[in-house]
C-alpha cells in the first residue's frame, strides 16, 4: 500500500493591514505597488526626492526667466538692485576690519536668492544647474552599476567554476582597495590626459560628465555584485529551477525565466540605495576637484567654492549641503519602504 507524504501549504506572509481577501488572485508585483503606496513616508520621501529631480532640471527657468542671471560667466563687476537701490554684487570693504571684498548676501528675492559666490554668481542658480549634474551622474552611474553586477553576477551564480571564481576575485581585487582611493586614482589618470578618452568611435572630452559617471559605478560593482551573486547560488539550487533542469530547459530559458525573476527585485531595492551613496561619492570627488570639471558646476563644486565664505556668506556652502542631506535622507526611506513592499517578511521580523 502506497503512503503518500502530507506537505503543508506555503505560508502566506501578510504585510501589516492586509487580509487574505485583499492579495488572493493578485500578482506580486501588483501588490508590492499597493503596499508601497500605502507606505506614507516612502511615497512623502519619493515626493521630495521627484520635487528636487524637477526644480533640479527646471534651473534654465529659473536663470533666464525669474533671476535673469547667467550661472557661469563671472560677474565681479555687476550690480543689482535691492530695496529700490542699485547695489554692486561684490562689496568693497567686508569684513570686521572693512578690509577686501565680500560678494552680495541673501536678498530673498528672485535675483540673488541667497546671494552671490566669489566670481559674483547667483549661488541659487548654481545650485539648481549643479543639481542637474549631481543628479544626472547619480542615477546614471547608479543604473550603470547596477546592470552591470547584474549580469556579472548571474554569470558567476548560474555558471559556476570557472567563471564564479575569476569574477569573484576581480570584484574582490577591486573592493580591496578604499572606494575613495580607487576613484581618485581612476580620475586622475583619466582627466589627465589632454585630448580625452577615445575608443574606436567613441570619443569623451575630459570634462563630459560620463567620466565621474563611469569611474564612481565601476568603483562600487562589488558593493552589488556580493549579494546578487549570493541570491543566484541560492536560486541555482531550488526544487522549480531543478525541475526546469530534468523539463529539458536550456540555460538561457532558467536565466531569463526561473533566475532573474528572482533576483531582480533585490537590484531595485539596492538602485535607490545605490544613487544616495553615488550622489554622496560625487560630492565628494568634485569637492576635491577631481570630479566635474569647468565650466560644469554640481554641489560638490559649489560647496568647495563657498569654503572659503564659510564665516562672511556661509549659505553659499550651506545652500547644496542641504540639497545633497535632503536627496540621501529620501532615497534611503524610500528604499526602506521599497524593500517592505517586495518583501514583506523583513516588516514582519
Amino acid at each position: 500500500m502506497a503512503e503518500f507524504a502530507y506537505e503543508p501549504e506555503p505560508e502566506v506572509v501578510l504585510a501589516p493591514g492586509e487580509s487574505i481577501q485583499e492579495i488572493s488572485g493578485k500578482s506580486p508585483w501588483r501588490l508590492a505597488g499597493r503596499r508601497l503606496l500605502r507606505n506614507r513616508s516612502a511615497m512623502a520621501s519619493l515626493a521630495i526626492f521627484l520635487a528636487i529631480v524637477a526644480v533640479s532640471f527646471g534651473a534654465p527657468i529659473y536663470s533666464n526667466y525669474i533671476a535673469h542671471t547667467e550661472w557661469k560667466s563671472p560677474n565681479i563687476s555687476g550690480t543689482t538692485v535691492v530695496d529700490g537701490k542699485r547695489v554692486e554684487v561684490i562689496q568693497q570693504g567686508g569684513g570686521k576690519l572693512g578690509l577686501g571684498e565680500i560678494p552680495i548676501g541673501p536678498t530673498w528675492r528672485t535675483n540673488y536668492l541667497v546671494g552671490a559666490d566669489q566670481q559674483g554668481r547667483d549661488v541659487m542658480a548654481r545650485v539648481l544647474y549643479g543639481g542637474r549634474a549631481s543628479l544626472q551622474i547619480g542615477i546614471w552611474s547608479a543604473v550603470l552599476c547596477c546592470a552591470i553586477a547584474l549580469v556579472l553576477a548571474m554569470l558567476a551564480g548560474f555558471y559556476r567554476r570557472w567563471s564564479d571564481s575569476v569574477l569573484s576575485r576581480t570584484m574582490d581585487l577591486i573592493w580591496a582597495f578604499p572606494v575613495y582611493l580607487l576613484a581618485i586614482s581612476l580620475a586622475t589618470v583619466l582627466l589627465t590626459k589632454p585630448n580625452g578618452l577615445q575608443w574606436g568611435p567613441i570619443h569623451v572630452v575630459s570634462s563630459s560628465l560620463w567620466v565621474p559617471t563611469v569611474i564612481i559605478a565601476v568603483v562600487y560593482v562589488p558593493y552589488v555584485f556580493r549579494p546578487v551573486r549570493g541570491q543566484v547560488l541560492s536560486i541555482r539550487e531550488k526544487e522549480y529551477v531543478e525541475a526546469a533542469t530534468a523539463a529539458g530547459a536550456s540555460n538561457r530559458r532558467l536565466m531569463f525565466s526561473e533566475i532573474l525573476p528572482n533576483v531582480l527585485t533585490t537590484v531595485i531595492v539596492m538602485l535607490p540605495l545605490m544613487i544616495a551613496t553615488t550622489v554622496l561619492t560625487e560630492a565628494a570627488l568634485s569637492f576635491l576637484g577631481i570630479g566635474v570639471q569647468e565650466p560644469q558646476a554640481s554641489w560638490g563644486t559649489i560647496i568647495d567654492d563657498g569654503q572659503g565664505l564659510l564665516y562672511t556668506r556661509p549659505l553659499v556652502a550651506i545652500v547644496p549641503g542641504i540639497m545633497i542631506v535632503l536627496v540621501v535622507l529620501s532615497l534611503n526611506v524610500f528604499g526602506d519602504g521599497l524593500r517592505d513592499a517586495l518583501d514583506p517578511r523583513a516588516k514582519v521580523r
